[in-house]
């Protein structure tokens, strides 16, 4: 007995075709909003590809790319089968290919599947990228002569301002690396001299933050120099008093945005997998009913739509055991090859 059978008029069988037809437009639609989000995701991680260790990767991005590319053209070839559908003699070219096209839309459901899964685990890794890439941009802020790191200290600055952040993990990280080049420290002044024969490694460390980290919307004038001396500055007190820095680290930042962006589009792919299989499963109805029409030279008759040919178990029955000789012929033809060895 057929799985979840409905009875079709000539009215209801041109309602679900137009409806699917509609739908699987929706669908075309959904395709290139993930398209276009795949290619605004490898920008943005192309844009912070400074700041990102060596080890980041595009896999998710060019998935997406990807899967947008396939729902258009699946979504786009289902449209135009339900368009043709009410029409005999279009129909019947469209015939012999829908069981590929069903068991290639089960395989883009699966792949569907796989995308929203790594738009939720490629998270983790993304932290630990940030974390690493913005530890040694932190380094490299003042090499603006090196190849390969001129632009360092632009991209560095530029995300603190836009994502209103300071350092890796916080404003903290600037005073353990010297951010100041050589080239811009006189080394004939003795204050100067002595900070950096103080240290071990001889770098000139402060409690100083670049300007990027100040934050403009305090009232008071950006205190980015000597931060832990309250003798240096009127009326203040690191300890008590709110910074007019941002206090959030970068990684923070940075990581809330990737993720959420991520989580994003990893929630539109499951609602992709629903709007998908609501395709299949109405464009299964619409080929059985118009198959099993009592007289097809009639368009007004009545016929049976269902889902599948036999129930739940029959089917996966069925599956099994084509799998299961499947794999016994396989073992034969091995068994031959090697007889014949």
């Amino acid at each position: 007995m057929p799985f979840m059978p409905v009875k079709f008029n000539l009215q209801k069988r041109v309602k679900l075709a137009q409806g699917l037809w509609m739908l699987y437009w929706v669908s075309v639609m959904v395709g290139i909003l993930i398209f276009s989000l795949g290619i605004f995701f490898k920008i943005e991680l192309r844009k912070r590809s400074e700041m990102m260790d060596n080890n980041e990767g595009h896999l998710v991005p060019n998935l997406l790319i990807m899967v947008g590319l396939l729902a258009c053209g699946i979504n786009a070839f289902g449209g135009k089968v339900c368009h043709d559908s009410l029409d005999p003699v279009k129909f019947a070219k469209w015939k012999p290919m829908l069981k590929t096209y069903m068991m290639l839309c089960c395989g883009f459901n699966v792949l569907l599947l796989l995308a929203a899964m790594l738009c939720f685990l490629m998270q983790f890794a993304v932290y630990l990228t940030l974390a690493e890439g913005l530890k040694n941009s932190i380094k490299f802020y003042k090499d603006t002569d090196t190849p390969g790191r001129c632009f360092m200290k632009r991209t560095l600055d530029m995300t603190q301002i836009e994502f209103r952040c300071c350092g890796n993990n916080n404003f903290r990280d600037w005073f353990e690396v010297q951010w100041i080049s050589n080239r811009y420290l006189d080394m004939s002044n003795d204050a100067v001299k002595d900070r950096v024969l103080s240290n071990v490694e001889g770098k000139f460390l402060m409690d100083s933050v670049p300007f990027s980290c100040c934050n403009p919307g305090s009232p008071r004038p950006c205190i980015q120099h000597h931060l832990t001396n309250n003798s240096a500055h009127y009326d203040y007190d690191h300890r008590i008093e709110e910074l007019n820095i941002w206090t959030r680290g970068c990684r923070e930042a940075l990581f809330a945005y990737f993720s959420s962006m991520m989580s994003s589009i990893g929630v539109l792919i499951i609602g992709t997998i629903f709007l998908e299989s609501v395709d299949m499963a109405g464009l299964k109805y619409l080929c059985t009913a118009l198959e099993t029409m009592e007289d097809p030279e009639n368009p007004e008759c009545e016929s049976e739509g269902w889902l599948l040919e036999k129930g739940v178990k029959e089917t996966f029955g069925d599956l099994l055991a084509k799998m299961k000789t499947m794999g016994k012929a396989n073992q034969v033809e091995e068994g031959a090859e090697e007889a014949a060895g």
